[in-house]
């Protein structure tokens, strides 16, 4: 990357713009944006920097316009353009929404997106399926996507999302390469994630194995899923999420931290309080996401409900196949928690990869140069499972 662009800081004095957008230019290699479409955002965000509701409204311009060509070009019969169009729009409404507080607003956004996402996949990927994973009574929202080809039962990948993206995000990034290479994923919605949440109303747990075997109960019931090599996966804060599950239920095969959390997550939790409170700018998290995510009434409860979320004394009970992944400059996560999961985890099956500036991929979960990320996870899972 380059240390003096503005690729990755799009908005020098707005750490939150900043990090959001690139969080978006990061899907330009799966055709889910297009730079120039993000750029003339910028350009006029960059025009309003003073006005917080500016996020949403120029992010959902964009959106617009692009949901109404797609709309245009479905109706006259220009299926595969007008899936183009679906799925960069669905994107820019789900970047816009990410400011959004809770409530109607922030919910009306993220349902236009959901309805291009599908748009979008049912004419561009049509082997992705839409599926629901049992859970509590309830049901996490998820996707399939098919290895393209394979007629055998195939290795699968389970993904949980972070706290600010979404499986459909996920499906892109990480399932088309996965399916490329012949193994099948499901990319999910757990608690406290995307569609889960924000239309199901399930927020997160600290026992995230509870989640974790659900997916594996549900991919084991499909007769198209080698149920000896299943992965599980997380990143940012699935960073968390993965170690935890295989800690726990050993069916999977092998764990990927893509990114990892912070060791102390309690402390991570502090900071945002802080940080929020004195200059939200400074902040990759705004102040209502992690009490949303935790379904808290505030911060404060979520402080406290955040004492849970440790990896002491459960990371050194996992004993299949580690990889924890992470960038040398993470300015999310400091690579020092990188190195203290690595060293907690008890498998002596474990491999600990720092992605440095000159090879790319040097930002928090690679978001920088997302392909040197998940190019590198596809090879660990083949070797290793």
């Amino acid at each position: 990357m380059s240390l003096n662009g503005t690729w990755i800081d799009h908005f020098p004095e707005n750490y939150s713009w900043s990090n959001a957008a690139l969080v978006c230019k990061g899907m330009a290699p799966y055709g889910a944006v297009a730079i120039e479409e993000i750029d003339r955002i910028g350009e006029r965000l960059k025009a309003r920097a003073s006005e917080p509701q500016a996020w949403w409204e120029e992010w959902s311009t964009m959106a617009s316009r692009l949901e109404k060509q797609a709309d245009a070009a479905a109706d006259e019969g220009r299926q595969m353009t007008a899936g183009n169009y679906y799925i960069r729009a669905g994107n820019y409404y789900f970047t816009g929404e990410r400011f959004i507080p809770p409530g109607d607003a922030k919910l009306a956004m993220y349902q236009k997106a959901l309805r291009c996402f599908h748009a979008g996949f049912e004419r561009r990927h049509r082997n992705i399926e839409r599926v629901d994973v049992p859970y509590q009574g309830s049901a996490l929202a998820a996707y399939f996507m098919k290895a393209p080809g394979v007629s055998s039962k195939a290795p699968t990948v389970v993904l949980f999302n972070g706290m600010d993206n979404c499986k459909e995000m996920s499906v892109l990034f990480a399932g088309l390469e996965f399916a490329a290479r012949g193994m099948h994923t499901l990319a999910i919605d757990g608690p406290g994630q995307g569609e889960s949440l924000r239309l199901r109303n399930i927020h997160t747990r600290y026992d995230y194995e509870v989640a974790g075997s659900a997916a594996y109960d549900y991919v084991a019931s499909r007769p198209d899923v080698d149920t000896k090599k299943v992965t599980v996966m997380g990143y940012s804060f699935g960073g968390y999420y993965a170690p935890r599950i295989v800690a726990f239920d050993k069916r999977f095969a092998a764990c990927v931290a893509f990114g990892a959390m912070h060791a102390s997550i309690y402390e991570w939790v502090l900071k945002i309080k802080t940080v929020t409170q004195s200059d939200s700018s400074k902040s990759a998290q705004s102040a209502f996401q992690v009490p949303w995510v935790f379904g808290a009434k505030d911060i404060d409860e979520a402080l406290e409900m955040s004492k849970r979320f440790n990896l002491e004394g459960v990371a050194q009970r996992i004993e299949c196949p580690v990889l924890v992944a992470h960038g040398d400059k993470d300015r999310i996560v400091p690579l020092d928690s990188a190195r203290i999961l690595y060293e907690m985890v008890g498998s002596k099956r474990k491999t600990y990869k720092v992605f440095t500036v000159d090879e790319g991929g040097a930002e928090h979960c690679q978001v920088d140069n997302r392909q040197v990320g998940v190019d590198y996870i596809a090879d660990w899972i083949s070797a290793n499972t």
